[in-house]
């Protein structure tokens, strides 16, 4: 994490960027915009603060652009600067207990920090901005931006008996469009996902896809193959699958781990792998800064995302762990039942779509990606794809036309 040269300013006890505007990657001698360019408070009831889609997207888009930018989230660090954003970090209790507790504490952070535009992430975030906004006092008349990740209708299905589920997504769905109605905009981050807000005429797509970055991609050789998976980890997301699909695979074959346990599901994952007489196999790196992430991706050769059916969310996910393992030139394994993720492999021809609920077909895909002709042939399909038809420069493009719409920056001069 960069810290600024100096001590960002403080808008109602908020840190504001020094610099506003001057993205950390900017090119030597960019100007920095008027320091009365409108503020953007992204607001995050659950995202850290060095988010890749909230900061180093969305965030590091604006702030590039000329607006300045802060990120109101949850943390431990200190105040500091990534991308061009400011990092307001605040601690709260763990857990939905925490968030919901927390809630009156956001919204009191949004309401001070004088944005123009409140840039919401979360259901929860989404109620603090309008809230923050729409009250009397402090932030009102701020424009609030609902951004959408998930598919939450369906995010109570696994803890619901299946005769309950309808009903908590027809409520879920009630409350997302009451929202929506009290925004200015909604954002969502892939397709499928606006039909839950019946706002068309406020809503933008801006999608998930890829970040350019410097990295020199994998050159592809003979021998054993090292499996990634980059990213949260846990028993829907494949972990069990990808140790059963190891232990089919030939010999010397590896799996290369870059990310966290997001269920609680380390210790039995390490269990397996015993079990399996794999764990020497195995390579756990924890999380990694993203440069440092994708160097480590750069380095194997096949990259997985296998996500397990049944949840809505994994239908639709359009991960950046796709992406990532497109830019640095891995032939991708993806479920054949995520309908956003099979269709950009198809379209870019860079991997192999399988039943990823089925260890063999996850093997099977591995061993048809033996040759390291071919691997070297999806990966430079993958990382072309990724760098244009699906590259973020022009998301980040329809962010800015958003903005300039809600928050026009002062003219030149």
């Amino acid at each position: 994490m960069k810290r600024p040269a100096s001590v960002p300013a403080m808008a109602g006890g908020l840190p504001v960027p020094a610099a506003p505007g001057v993205a950390a990657n900017a090119a030597p001698g960019a100007a920095a915009p008027p320091a009365a360019a409108p503020l953007v408070a992204m607001l995050s009831a659950a995202h850290p603060p060095e988010d890749v889609r909230v900061v180093g997207k969305e965030g590091a888009a604006l702030a590039a652009a000329g607006w300045r930018v802060v990120h109101i989230c949850p943390g431990e660090a200190a105040e500091a600067q990534a991308w061009g954003v400011s990092l307001a970090p605040y601690r709260r209790r763990r857990g939905w207990r925490g968030r919901v507790l927390g809630l009156p504490a956001l919204v009191r952070r949004a309401r001070r920090s004088g944005a123009a535009v409140i840039h919401a992430s979360e259901p929860d975030s989404w109620l603090a901005a309008i809230l923050a906004a729409r009250l009397p006092g402090g932030g009102r008349g701020a424009r609030v931006v609902l951004d959408v990740h998930e598919h939450y209708p369906s995010r109570l299905d696994e803890r619901l008996p299946p005769a309950l589920r309808p009903v908590a997504r027809a409520a879920i769905r009630l409350c997302c469009r009451r929202m929506a109605a009290a925004a200015d905009a909604v954002v969502v981050a892939k397709d499928g996902l606006d039909a839950d807000f019946r706002a068309p005429a406020r809503t933008v797509a801006v999608r998930n896809y890829a970040e350019a970055a410097a990295l020199e991609p994998r050159r592809h050789g003979p021998g054993p193959v090292t499996l990634l998976h980059l990213g949260a980890l846990g028993r829907s997301r494949g972990s069990h699958e990808m140790l059963d699909a190891l232990a089919l695979c030939p010999a010397g074959t590896r799996l290369r781990l870059v990310g966290r346990f997001t269920d609680g599901g380390e210790d039995a994952f390490l269990d397996r792998a015993r079990l399996l007489e794999l764990s020497d196999q195995v390579e756990r790196h924890g999380w990694r800064p993203r440069a440092e992430a994708l160097a480590l991706a750069a380095s194997a050769d096949i990259g997985l995302v296998l996500f397990q059916p049944g949840v809505e969310n994994h239908r639709l996910a359009l991960p950046h762990k796709l992406f990532d393992c497109m830019l640095a030139g891995l032939p991708v394994i993806v479920p054949d039942f995520a309908t956003e993720v099979a269709a950009v492999v198809r379209d870019a021809g860079c991997g192999l779509a399988v039943n990823t609920a089925d260890p063999g077909a996850i093997a099977a895909a591995v061993a048809e990606l033996s040759d390291p002709g071919r691997r070297e042939a999806l990966g430079r399909a993958g990382r072309d794809a990724a760098l244009g038809r699906f590259g973020w420069a022009a998301e980040a493009a329809r962010l800015v036309g958003l903005y300039r719409r809600l928050a026009p920056l002062p003219r030149a001069g």
